[in-house]
């Protein structure tokens, strides 16, 4: 991955053939995730859209004539705060109606109000943690397993992944092998603690994930990784899962 070039609120790094990776380096890290943006041929991608501190529309370098497709892979807070500023949204079937509130207890806004260190740098001199939330964003369409996300000459499949949340998707190019993974896999400390995290699902969805034949993942936090790579994470967890099925 190229270097992360730091502005005023954003960081971007150029990581793989026509996709750049957008980030927050001032907020919390624990709801620091990654926005990946995707030059297609017909239509342009963007998966996950931060935390919406920020606007992040002018960010996003378009391509004229082209569509924006925005893919929000669930419905936490750190992947859709800026949902709401692109048209053409996209996000899981399974939490399409929750899209139209944002409520926050469905989107876990309600933990940024109290968290510690929010950020480390105000993107406001009367901005506060307290005040955040997150508007309302309602899909242009909904996508379950098996949909396809169409940029002319790229196509992704949509996979449903649930464990770390019941709405998590993937969208996987079959033909190249990229794999924007959301939060259902990434090379750090999986979270599988929420109220509605389900570690049974979560082990299942690993077990597929094992034999997914990928040439680059990019997740929803941490750096990119391999299909090696992959299947340490996947095993590491269904091996900690195991451990503590077994344990007296």
């Amino acid at each position: 991955m190229g270097d992360l070039v730091v502005g005023d609120w954003f960081g971007k790094a150029i990581v793989d053939t026509g996709v750049t990776m957008l980030t927050e380096p001032f907020v919390h890290d624990f709801v620091r995730a990654n926005i990946w943006h995707l030059k297609g041929r017909d239509a342009d991608l963007l998966v996950d859209t931060g935390m919406g501190i920020c606007p992040l529309a002018p960010e996003i370098v378009m391509s004229a004539g082209k569509p924006l497709i925005v893919v929000a892979t669930h419905i936490h807070l750190d992947h859709v705060g800026s949902l709401h500023e692109f048209p053409l949204r996209m996000g899981p079937k399974m939490s399409a109606a929750q899209f139209d509130a944002m409520d926050d207890a469905v989107t876990y806004a309600h933990m940024f109000h109290n968290l510690d260190a929010a950020v480390s740098k105000l993107p406001a001199p009367d901005w506060r943690a307290a005040d955040y939330r997150i508007p309302p964003a309602p899909l242009a369409r909904a996508l379950e397993e098996g949909d396809v996300v169409d940029l002319g000459d790229r196509k992704f499949r949509v996979l449903h992944l649930p464990g770390h949340s019941p709405d998590s998707i993937a969208l996987f190019d079959e033909a190249d092998g990229l794999f924007f993974a959301g939060d259902a896999i990434y090379d750090g400390m999986l979270i599988d603690d929420l109220p509605d995290s389900n570690r049974t699902a979560y082990c299942r969805t690993m077990q597929r994930l094992l034999d997914l034949p990928i040439r680059i993942g990019l997740g929803g936090h941490g750096a990119s990784f391999d299909d090696a790579r992959m299947r340490e994470i996947a095993s590491a967890y269904l091996r900690r899962r195991e451990r503590f099925m077994s344990a007296p």
